[in-house]
């Protein structure tokens, strides 16, 4: 059976750097916030070409400070309204609402998955003040189109990156992170750039935003027993900070081989049954996950599985139709809706084999 990810044969590349990081920060004995979390957050921002790159908990937690540090310095304020794509994950949304904003759901392109700039201009009311543009699948949304809308109308500009770690967008010459006002990442285990745990880091060259969040994620404290804000425990954990600054060196690389598997996907999948995704074969894009669509899902993921080959579904229902959104689930979103009933990803990882690629694309002609 060919696995859609296994963790363990991707982390044995690093096994043994891995376990000497352990050991040092077991010697060193600092475990809070202490020098693997400063070396990453300098290596980080670095990576992506910004000021600031301020370690926290996960990618929930960077994405809802984004929010509520922007609340405290005056550039937002509770009610206001944040756009956002409707076929996005559901913490996109729950960042909004966690931070005490309105999240207004807007349809993709349903050829890159990301938020269609056209429907944003649609969606703009006096209330709203931000869009969150989600780099969705590993693929870049359409930055430049965004950030003509956000300079015509004053619109904070934050991207979830949680997918899209060393995306680089051709036009602007930039990476993920570094594309708008403020960037929130993800170090899930699953990520391309992955912690062996729960681990996030907000991105910024916007001092301001940099030391308000720097403040929030360690209980709004600004020195040792001096607290400014009412803050909360957001931090980045030095051992997954330890592990992240082994891994971020072979970024680069393994997206770039992430980028040969699905272009060989993309140019030797050949059935009418099968939608792929769109790629106009530049480095915008870093395959986190590879997604093709399909009419009968189900029955295609079954047919896989009868041959070897395991699936995953990202994601089986729209936040508009998830049951702690009532209120949004006779909402009109068809794109958004047609998308999550159709979409499923094979496997693709730097470090699956060759044969096995082969195997999944010749399982795939012959559905």
């Amino acid at each position: 059976m060919i696995k859609f990810l296994d963790l363990k044969i991707i982390n044995q590349h690093y096994e043994e750097q891995l376990k000497k990081a352990f050991r040092n920060f077991l010697d060193e004995g600092y475990y809070i916030l202490g020098s693997q979390v400063i070396q990453f957050e300098n290596k980080f921002a670095d990576f992506c070409g910004v000021n600031h790159c301020i370690g926290v908990s996960n990618g929930l937690d960077a994405l809802t400070l984004i929010f509520k540090s922007y609340i405290r310095l005056g550039k937002l304020k509770k009610g206001d309204q944040v756009i956002v794509a409707a076929n996005t994950y559901i913490a996109s949304i729950l960042a909004i609402i966690n931070a005490g904003l309105e999240p207004v759901l807007v349809e993709p392109n349903e050829d890159t998955f990301n938020i269609d700039p056209l429907e944003i201009t649609k969606k703009i009311s006096d209330k709203t003040k931000a869009i969150l543009a989600v780099h969705l699948y590993g693929m870049l949304a359409d930055m430049k189109g965004i950030l003509e809308i956000s300079r015509k109308y004053d619109l904070l500009v934050i991207e979830d990156a949680a997918q899209a770690h060393g995306a680089r967008d051709m036009d602007l010459g930039r990476k993920a992170g570094n594309l708008g006002d403020a960037a929130a990442f993800s170090f899930y285990p699953t990520k391309n750039l992955g912690a062996l745990g729960d681990a996030g880091a907000v991105t910024t060259s916007d001092d301001s935003l940099a030391k308000m969040i720097y403040k929030l994620r360690n209980y709004g404290r600004s020195t040792k027993f001096k607290n400014d804000a009412l803050g909360y425990n957001n931090r980045l954990d030095e051992v997954q900070a330890s592990m992240l600054n082994i891994k971020l060196p072979y970024l680069d690389k393994e997206n770039e081989k992430r980028r040969e598997i699905a272009k060989k996907y993309v140019s030797e999948i050949n059935n009418k049954k099968i939608l792929l995704p769109y790629w106009d074969g530049s480095k915008n894009h870093v395959f986190h996950v590879f997604v093709i669509r399909t009419k009968n899902r189900n029955e295609l993921k079954e047919f896989l599985l009868k041959n070897g080959v395991e699936t995953l579904i990202f994601y089986p229902i729209p936040p508009h139709k998830q049951k702690v959104f009532k209120s949004w689930n006779n909402k009109s979103l068809p794109i958004t809706e047609n998308i999550h009933d159709e979409v499923i990803s094979i496997p693709l990882n730097p470090y699956i084999k060759s044969r096995d690629v082969e195997k999944i694309i010749t399982a795939l002609n012959n559905y």
